[in-house]
């Protein structure tokens, strides 16, 4: 009949416009570590389109996202370190991972993001990054037959995933330019798989082995070992890099 609308036309419409808005809404890949790289954003997407034909504004998947890790991060804490528990939790953080970037792929394709939604984004990240470390430190203490001296492990990790965090926020809002523009296709290629070590999206597919004692503790320390080089090298480049945007903001116009 005229008029009428096909009632299998409307969803399929709506699928097909969320996937057109999805290819232009991801961030530049430049330098992104490869997990968070050619994995995480990918899945971000799907979930995006996900979220998008469901009309979910991306305050809400935050929440979920953050709901999600912190699920994980309470059962690493509380649950006995077996084969089962670490699946759960690193199926749990993978998936709290993919809807923390599925969050700001939505707010493009709706637009753009919001001041709130960039501020609740980095709260759960710091929420998390205060909470995950001390659950691991509360398994080891409690479930793993491990010297005392190990246990400064997730310490040391959690400090260096603080330290890194803010830094690297505090130098992207102060520097003029985004780091990494310009770079070949290639160079960008190898400093992503550079950066698998000190991937998240790594240290979360690490907990799959956390029944695995001997093993989970030699990944977990070997992470750390890698953050806490990671570190040692950005603090002193930021510091630079900021120097020299210092130097060239002062400089008289030739």
């Amino acid at each position: 009949m005229a008029g009428t609308t096909d009632p299998v036309a409307l969803p399929q419409s709506h699928r097909a416009r969320a996937r057109a808005l999805s290819a232009g809404a991801g961030k530049s890949n430049g330098g992104a570590p490869g997990y968070s790289r050619w994995v995480n954003r990918p899945l971000g997407r799907q979930l995006a389109v996900l979220a998008f034909q469901a009309g979910l504004t991306p305050n809400h998947v935050t929440v979920v996202s953050g709901l999600t890790t912190l699920t994980g991060i309470v059962v690493l804490a509380l649950a006995p370190p077996t084969v089962l528990v670490g699946l759960v939790v690193a199926a749990l953080l993978v998936l709290g991972y993919a809807l923390d970037s599925a969050d700001g792929q939505l707010a493009r394709m709706r637009g753009g993001g919001s001041r709130t939604g960039e501020w609740l984004d980095h709260i759960f990240d710091c929420v998390k990054i205060a909470t995950l470390h001390v659950a691991v430190l509360l398994s080891w203490y409690a479930h793993f037959d491990l010297p005392a001296g190990l246990l400064l492990v997730p310490l040391v990790f959690g400090a260096q995933l603080s330290i890194y965090f803010f830094g690297k926020v505090l130098s992207d809002l102060l520097r003029p330019t985004a780091a990494g523009a310009g770079e070949p296709g290639r160079s960008r290629v190898v400093k992503s798989l550079l950066g698998l070590p000190v991937d998240y999206g790594v240290l979360c597919l690490v907990f799959a082995t956390l029944g695995f004692h001997r093993v989970f503790v030699g990944l977990y320390s070997a992470m750390a070992l890698c953050g806490v080089l990671l570190l040692a090298l950005a603090l002193p480049k930021w510091y630079r890099d900021l120097a020299r945007a210092e130097r060239s903001a002062a400089a008289p116009p030739a």
